[in-house]
């Protein structure tokens, strides 16, 4: 169901840049961009892809001055329609551009490029001018929202420079990741993620937590699809911070409690900014108690209660 609003939305389009006169072809994604048949989050067969989209560019060419398609969605190779994620229509733009080798990739947003902090929650907010493949890919992991985590790699692979503008304000130059040294400007950026849980796993009989502890839960993880946002080993426990859906966390808990201790917290805001100091920590955080930290020579990750 959730891919009609992309068919729907894109014949319209279509549609009336024809009825303007502009020779339009409307092509289905779905005979585009090949996946596997997992159907929320599709893994892409590069090869089929490549093909598909060479194929259409060949029946084409010069033909048509205009070609309208689909983000967020896929198909396998038996004709079911697949998704591809969370803002899915960023990385359906990627994975054309890396197949018809482009010149560049724009995506359109409502703020006017990619902001140091969702302007949701900050009024003070700073537009980052540049910023590197690798550095977006790290934002990206966070859970900057502004582009899909698996936007960046295909543009990576081959160069393509990625800009992010403005639908609001498209005379304005947005921002650009690109395969720059260094993100400028250097500021610290906030990404927050709501409505986490943190479950600290611990063995029955008070044992450590070894590796075949570890292989045992990430198998379970794996099996039940869920993307770990933050970990952290101890001796006698292993801490994980999830989204907090009962459609995946209710089984993990659990199939985890027939083998383990489980104790767990709920809602949680996952904190992670780049480029801190402790005195945007501390004002992050306003004195909030700390259930977890981690930090590295640029990144501060911190899960507090709302």
């Amino acid at each position: 169901m959730v891919s009609f609003g992309e068919l729907i939305s894109t014949t319209i389009i279509a549609e009336y840049l024809n009825h303007l006169g502009i020779n339009t072809l409307w092509s289905d994604a779905r005979q585009l961009i090949r996946t596997d048949d997992h159907y929320r989050e599709g893994r892409i067969d590069w090869q089929a892809t490549q093909q598909e989209i060479k194929n259409l560019e060949l029946r084409i060419k010069n033909s048509y001055s205009v070609v309208i398609t689909q983000g967020f969605i896929g198909g396998t190779s038996n004709h079911k329609t697949t998704t591809l994620g969370r803002e899915g229509s960023d990385y359906s733009a990627a994975i054309l551009a890396y197949c018809l080798d482009a010149e560049s990739v724009t995506i359109w947003k409502d703020v006017p490029g990619f902001l140091n902090a969702d302007p949701k929650f900050f009024t003070d907010t700073v537009k980052i001018g540049q910023i590197p493949y690798n550095e977006a890919i790290e934002l990206a992991y966070y859970g900057a929202s502004v582009i899909h985590p698996k936007t960046v790699k295909p543009i990576q692979n081959k160069g393509i420079p990625l800009y992010i503008r403005s639908f609001i304000t498209p005379e304005a130059d947005g921002s650009s990741i690109g395969d720059y040294k260094t993100i400028v400007p250097e500021t610290p950026l906030y990404i927050f993620k709501n409505n986490q849980i943190l479950l600290s796993i611990l063995p029955r009989d008070y044992s450590f937590i070894a590796e075949d502890n570890l292989q045992v839960i990430f198998g379970i993880l794996s099996k039940i699809g869920i993307r770990v946002n933050l970990m952290q080993n101890s001796a006698l426990s292993f801490s994980i911070c999830i989204d907090n859906n009962p459609q995946f966390v209710t089984p993990l808990i659990e199939e985890l409690k027939s083998m383990f201790r489980v104790r767990y917290n709920e809602n949680l805001q996952l904190i992670t900014i780049r480029y801190y100091t402790q005195e945007v920590i501390d004002r992050i955080v306003a004195n909030r108690p700390i259930l977890l930290e981690q930090r590295s020579r640029t990144t501060e990750q911190l899960i507090v209660p709302v």
